[in-house]
């Protein structure tokens, strides 16, 4: 569904020192230099597939959505998206896709969602009958009942973005790039989302690339990442073995009926974390099955969890692993 092979994006940035003298010279000499946004990365993706675009601020990520869509023209390398050059912005291809920016609206402030979505019937030449029976579903599936004809300057920001992914959808794109699309959601708002787009990818066989500096979005709904950093390509794979990878231990979470002393603790692993009834313990997954049972039998248990250590730690240490590295080179 999405090939892409050596892509490349650079811009070429005017450099200048602050002040009046520095501005004039700029008139008649305008230093520049070269920013790669995003330098040769290559990755394929499948039909149906649910994949985290995942790395640092400044990355390339928004920048290789906006390519795969057809926004910006790439440098050098080459791209496919549902067999379309997506540069050429034809038709069929606008139909097949969708980009959703968590910080950009498409709603009309001071109406209500409905005529955005009468709006983009019209842009998309959905039919009647299709354009009714998509709205009812994503009505049903996001909850938008009362939603729908209000303004939207009177909609919170997470009843915005359901009505946003409405918007988007409509057209029932098969390809969904995903920018940020739960960012300033709260705890409950950002589930209803990822539910949602969960749905939707099994609902239709769609594929779906998501951007997000948000954990959770990634652990509930990509198998796969692809991991980017200063616009080049650090991993490309399963989730679970990316985990293994760069934190090969689990963390051992116990509740205890009373406090122990750390010389308790000292033969367990390294701890991680310690309050006054609770511990975690970071241990080597060979010695888990010997730590658990010692745990059992020498302290006051009351209750005992076994996970994989945070995702946020994992992309830490991620990020500065590639960089130590292109320090050494």
């Amino acid at each position: 569904m999405i090939a892409v092979d050596q892509l490349r994006k650079i811009y070429r940035v005017h450099k200048r020192q602050p002040g009046l003298a520095a501005a004039l010279r700029s008139l008649i000499h305008r230093p520049t230099e070269d920013v790669r946004a995003v330098d040769g990365i290559s990755f394929h993706i499948n039909d149906g597939e649910r994949v985290g675009f995942l790395g640092p601020n400044g990355a390339g990520k928004t920048t290789t959505l906006k390519m795969l869509s057809g926004l910006l023209y790439p440098t050098s390398g080459t791209l496919e998206v549902d067999g379309f050059l997506p540069q050429k912005r034809e038709r069929a291809f606008l139909q097949r896709i969708t980009l959703v920016m968590g910080q950009k609206q498409q709603l009309l402030w001071d109406l209500p969602p409905s005529e955005t979505f009468l709006l983009n019937r019209a842009l998309y030449d959905v039919p009647e009958k299709e354009f009714r029976e998509t709205l009812a579903e994503l009505t049903k599936l996001l909850e938008l009942e009362a939603l729908v004809g209000k303004p939207t300057r009177q909609l919170s920001l997470g009843e915005r973005m359901k009505c946003e992914l409405a918007a988007a959808l409509l057209h029932r794109p098969r390809v969904l790039f995903l920018d940020e699309p739960t960012i300033g959601l709260d705890v409950a708002m950002q589930a209803t989302v990822r539910d949602f787009v969960r749905a939707y990818n099994e609902r239709f066989n769609a594929t779906v690339l998501l951007t997000s500096h948000d954990m959770d979005d990634v652990a509930a709904l990509c198998p796969r990442v692809i991991v980017i950093d200063h616009g080049s390509l650090i991993w490309d794979g399963p989730l679970d073995d990316l985990v293994k990878k760069v934190k090969p231990h689990k963390q051992l979470r116990l509740r205890l009926a009373r406090p122990v002393d750390a010389a308790d603790l000292a033969d367990l692993g390294r701890v991680v974390e310690q309050s006054a009834t609770s511990v975690v313990l970071q241990v080597a997954q060979a010695e888990l099955q010997a730590v658990v049972a010692k745990v059992l039998s020498s302290l006051p248990l009351v209750d005992l969890s076994v996970e994989d250590p945070p995702l946020e730690d994992v992309m830490r240490d991620l990020f500065a692993g590639a960089a130590a590295g292109r320090d050494a080179s």
